[in-house]
């Protein structure tokens, strides 16, 4: 079929194999070498890294090449290929980075865009990228691969009056799967899964479990319950394996997924959505579904990201169903009821394009050549307003003109693998004397917790962490925990011992290093200031240039927030390294649970607002209140006024006065 058709939309359904196989035939049939001729590669992109560099080691280990040579990946901050390299599996953000550095993708030979219907943003954007790329090579062949969902839109979308697309639909091996639900809504949807996996231990025959959770604290809590509850049960209903499964898991740990059970031990696995459709787990005869997962939802009123639990989809709980359906009959357990199944659940969720912050997606897209972003072909096009307020924030980064265009900062953040905001922190420090510490600060912002609080040595664990505090924030206490870290000579020992995780640093020590390199390649000065109290200083005013929108006044005497200009009240989340609370702090992201938290905490200067972005904090375009009053306060001593608003800036509130 891809030898007369440029395009290809392909449905694969459960236990297909078209993410292994598929790739396989390409990269040693006959198809290669015509299509290839002079060493074109094969990019197989997927929405998650799990999933890229799973699938990488098992298609190597079934091609019997080693992994890096024949077969690769790359993922962010990491990459296994060489010059040998004939497939490649890459998330997508990887794939659309490349279109930086080749906007014809001149060393690919063939595009799968794999688990398309899982519409990331950089997916979305990917396909309009191609579909402009196609005439203009036209022996590139794009082969989109995708569940049952949404595969006519993918069609229609590549046809042309010219050219009509093809669809082909790949049978699984699937065997019935019975569904259960529940009587009444669970409460505590973490303590009813674990009571349902411990049914299912006691009364089911054998067969391995997968429980979904939203996230990596819901999945270590529920393997503490159950390791804890199933020694109980050893002598009437034998061992339980108990292995997590989230993005942030070592590579290592991810493989013992796969690894068969012991005999006679039943094998459980509880994972994020990563396992609904990326991933294939054989073995799986029962799938505990509490119709959660973690979704990344832009708040524009906060300015910020956050990942929050939301309920699936209907497409999504069969996605998850059909998991247990794979090497025999199986069941599924859906801790909601069948009414909820029916009624409250949407029947496919929202792309992400239509629910996230599209900052970073407009500036890579005009570094590349797109100017005409409202009538760029988007497969679902995001809301204008959405595109303007990224626009604002582009410019209020000095990352476009007025008019606009890539300013030199705009080209050097672009080429960053970070959001705007850090990108821009880290060339602002390049001229502020601190580049090498933001560089750190970065790093250790890209990665996971890195505090570790066992349970029951929780007062120990939070002595051992106050050694590192420093007061004035979590930022300078992060950058402080690495130089420890460095100074110990990267010892995991020393790490535990301090109740720090060491992969977690020493995954910061990876990214730093790569971050380090892309520096120097756009000639950013790698700087620091031999006086810590200078150093310091430095470091929260770059903070500042990047991440000036994050700021919160404190109002009254209970501990309230208010988020400036927006008015949102939140609250320091515990833990917080800061000594007091200080009248102005600024944060890296908000977490809602029983209220809105911010956290990842610093303590900044007013007289930095004015300093940093004059326009963004004029007191005149703000709510009455404690805050505007203390931007005046502040204004008043320095005898100043607020740089006029930017073109952007009158078009944006132009448009929210309209």
């Amino acid at each position: 079929m891809l030898s007369v058709n440029q395009v290809v939309v392909l449905v694969g359904e459960t236990g297909s194999g078209k993410t292994t196989q598929i790739p396989q035939f390409l990269a040693i049939s006959a198809l290669l070498r015509k299509y290839t001729g002079h060493g074109g590669m094969i990019a197989c992109t997927q929405p998650r890294q799990v999933a890229a560099t799973s699938v990488a080691k098992r298609v190597a280990e079934e091609m019997d090449v080693e992994l890096g040579k024949e077969v690769g990946y790359s993922v962010r901050f990491d990459e296994m290929s060489s010059r040998d390299t004939v497939l490649k599996y890459m998330t997508d953000g990887m794939l659309l980075r490349e279109f930086l550095t080749d906007p014809l993708l001149s060393r690919y030979s063939t595009i799968i865009l794999d688990e398309a219907h899982e519409r990331t943003l950089s997916t979305d954007i990917l396909l309009g990228l191609l579909k402009r790329l196609l005439p203009l090579r036209p022996a590139l062949k794009v082969l989109v691969m995708s569940a049952t969902l949404d595969a006519h839109k993918f069609q229609q979308y590549f046809n042309t009056d010219s050219t009509s697309t093809p669809l082909l639909q790949i049978p699984g091996r699937a065997f019935a799967v019975e569904v259960f639900y529940a009587q009444e809504p669970a409460e505590d949807y973490v303590r009813a899964a674990v009571e349902t996996v411990l049914m299912i231990h006691r009364a089911e025959e054998e067969g391995d479990v997968l429980v979904f959770l939203p996230g990596r604290a819901e999945i270590e809590a529920a393997c503490r319950e159950l390791r804890a509850e199933s020694e109980d049960l050893v002598g009437t209903c034998g061992p339980l394996l108990v292995l997590p499964l989230y993005s942030a898991l070592p590579a290592a740990q991810q493989q013992f997924i796969f690894q068969p059970a012991p005999v006679g031990t039943r094998k459980l696995i509880i994972a994020t959505n990563i396992a609904e459709t990326s991933l294939t787990i054989d073995g799986i005869v029962y799938v505990v579904d509490p119709g959660f997962s973690k979704q990344r939802i832009y708040n524009p009123r906060l300015g910020v990201d956050s990942l929050l639990p939301a309920p699936i989809s209907r497409a999504s709980a069969r996605q998850r169903a059909g998991r247990a359906g794979r090497t025999r009959p199986g069941k599924c357990f859906r801790l909601y009821t069948e009414h909820s199944f029916s009624h409250d659940l949407i029947e496919q969720s929202y792309p992400e394009i239509l629910r996230a912050n599209l900052g970073n997606t407009i500036l890579q897209l005009l570094r590349l050549g797109v100017t005409d972003l409202v009538h760029f072909d988007y497969l679902d096009a995001p809301a204008p307003e959405s595109v303007m307020r990224a626009l604002e924030l582009l410019n209020a980064l000095g990352c476009l003109d007025d008019q606009g265009g890539l300013t030199h900062v705009g080209r050097c953040v672009a080429e960053l693998p970070l959001d705007p905001q850090a990108g821009r922190m880290l060339v602002a420090s390049s001229e502020m004397g601190c580049s090498a510490e933001c560089l750190t600060v970065a790093a250790m912002l890209s990665v996971q917790n890195v505090f570790l609080r066992p349970q029951g040595k929780e007062n120990t664990a939070d002595a051992a962490h106050a050694m590192f505090s420093v007061p004035e924030g979590d930022h300078l206490t992060l950058l402080n925990v690495y130089n420890h870290y460095i100074q110990n000579l990267h010892d995991k020992n020393w790490a535990y011992d301090n109740y720090l995780d060491g992969r977690v640093l020493q995954q910061a020590e990876k990214i730093r290093a790569q971050l380090l390199r892309l520096m120097e390649r756009i000639d950013l000065e790698i700087t620091s200031t031999s006086d810590e109290r200078k150093l310091w200083h430095n470091v929260r005013k770059a903070l500042m240039q990047g991440f000036f929108l994050q700021v919160a006044h404190k109002e009254g005497g209970r501990g309230e927030y208010r988020i400036v200009k927006d008015n949102q009240i939140v609250y320091l989340r515990p833990g917080c390294t800061l000594e007091t609370q200080p009248e102005w702090v600024l944060f890296h992201e908000s977490v809602l649970t029983s209220r809105s938290y911010i956290s990842t905490v610093s303590e900044i200067r007013p007289e930095w607002l004015f300093e940093v972005a004059p326009m963004y904090f004029d007191h005149r375009t703000f709510p009455d209140g404690e805050t505007k009053r203390a931007l005046m306060r502040i204004g008043q001593k320095k005898q100043g006024r607020a740089t006029p608003t930017t073109h952007v800036g009158r078009v944006i509130k132009k448009r929210r006065n309209h």
